[in-house]
């Protein structure tokens, strides 16, 4: 099938399968005429990159992921369970201080210690690394448990 129809089956433009191919993430074969010619296979693999994406994977993570045999494979998945880990536990924390916040008697939520606890969580911008960049939080106790930890 030519790109037109593979970019409508997976539910993207066919400029963003160009640049797939360009970066070597799945290259479909080449038509005597020089069209892109996409299997169904190459499809599963086109999903398989969106699913990739889809957990924050760069092309070239998912390159390295698409094919077994590479050494760097199990470590750049690895990598990804640890990020989602963290990111999974950053949500469970401001859940936790949403539903707090719903039921926050103070007039401020600057008032509230368990508010306050929260919020000094949050890291402050330095410089360094980007804004992307994975930071160590301390962890937020919860409501009604000290932030401090007793000396």
């Amino acid at each position: 099938m030519r790109i037109g129809e593979a970019a409508r089956r997976v539910g993207v433009d066919p400029h963003v399968l160009r640049h797939w191919n360009d970066e070597g993430v799945v290259v479909p074969d080449r038509a005597a005429s020089g069209h892109r010619e996409y299997t169904d296979e190459h499809v599963r693999r086109l999903r398989v990159v969106q699913a990739c994406r889809g957990v924050g994977m760069s092309l070239a993570e998912i390159r390295l992921v698409l094919h077994r045999g590479d050494a760097d494979r199990a470590r750049v998945i690895e990598e990804r369970l640890r990020r989602i880990r963290e990111q999974r536990a950053r949500l469970a924390e401001a859940e936790r201080f949403l539903r707090h916040v719903v039921d926050c008697t103070h007039d401020l939520l600057t008032r509230c210690e368990d508010c306050s606890a929260y919020a000094a969580t949050i890291p402050e911008p330095v410089d360094g690394p980007g804004p992307d960049a994975p930071r160590p939080r301390p962890e937020w106790p919860g409501p009604g448990r000290s932030a401090v930890s007793p000396s």
